[in-house]
C-alpha cells in the first residue's frame, strides 16, 4: 500500500481471504469464528486518502426465530469508505502509519447486513405452542379446544333437562296461557 500513498490516481485491486477470530453477529445468527471471510478489495488513492472499495463474502449460521432449526445463509455487502491522510473530525477513518485498518469497516457492514430475526423460509409456522412441533413438517396439526376453567363445572349439566324439552319452554313453563296472560 505504501506505493499508493499521496500519489493520486493511483490503484490497486487485491482479494483478501480473513479468519474470523471472533463471532460477528448476536447469538441467533453470526459468521462464527473460524469463517473465512473473501474481500474483493479495490485501493484508489486521492488527495484526501485511499479509497477503499470492497464486496465482502462469507456465510453466516444460526437458527430460526420461529421453529429453531439450524440455518445457513450467505453474507454479501458493499463496502465503500474513505481513509483519510489526516485524523480530522470530518473523516470517520485515518491512514495510520502508512497503513489502514479495515477490520473495523467490514465488521460493521457485515454485522449490519445479518437480519435481525433470521427464518428458515418466509412461510415458516413455527413451533405449536402447547406441544412444540414444528408446524412445517407436521401442517395439519391439532389439539382439543381447551376448556376455560371457569366453565368447566357447567360441561356437566347439558343433558339434566330431561327428553323433549328446550330451554325456551323450560323457561315459559308447561305452554300454560300466552306471556301476555302470566304478566
Amino acid at each position: 500500500m505504501y506505493d499508493l500513498l499521496h500519489r493520486p490516481g493511483e490503484m490497486r485491486e487485491r482479494t483478501l481471504s480473513v479468519t474470523v477470530p471472533d463471532d460477528l453477529g448476536t447469538e441467533i445468527i453470526a459468521v462464527k469464528a473460524g469463517s473465512v471471510l473473501t474481500a474483493e478489495l479495490r485501493l484508489e488513492s486521492l488527495h484526501d486518502g485511499i479509497l477503499v472499495s470492497a464486496d465482502v463474502s462469507g456465510a453466516a449460521s444460526g437458527e430460526c426465530v420461529r421453529c429453531l432449526i439450524g440455518l445457513e445463509q450467505p453474507v454479501e455487502v458493499e463496502i465503500q469508505e474513505l481513509f483519510a491522510y489526516s485524523e480530522d473530525e470530518a473523516f470517520d477513518y485515518a491512514v495510520q502509519v502508512d497503513t489502514i485498518d479495515l477490520e473495523p469497516v467490514i465488521r460493521d457492514a457485515v454485522v449490519l447486513s445479518l437480519p435481525f430475526q433470521p427464518v428458515c423460509q418466509d412461510d415458516c409456522l413455527g413451533l405449536c405452542p402447547e406441544c412444540g412441533v414444528r408446524l412445517l413438517d407436521n401442517p395439519g396439526h391439532e389439539h382439543e379446544a381447551p376448556v376455560d376453567p371457569r366453565w368447566a363445572a357447567l360441561a356437566g349439566l347439558e343433558g339434566l333437562g330431561g327428553e323433549g324439552s328446550t330451554q325456551e319452554e323450560d323457561v315459559a313453563g308447561t305452554g300454560t296461557g300466552t306471556t301476555e296472560e302470566k304478566r
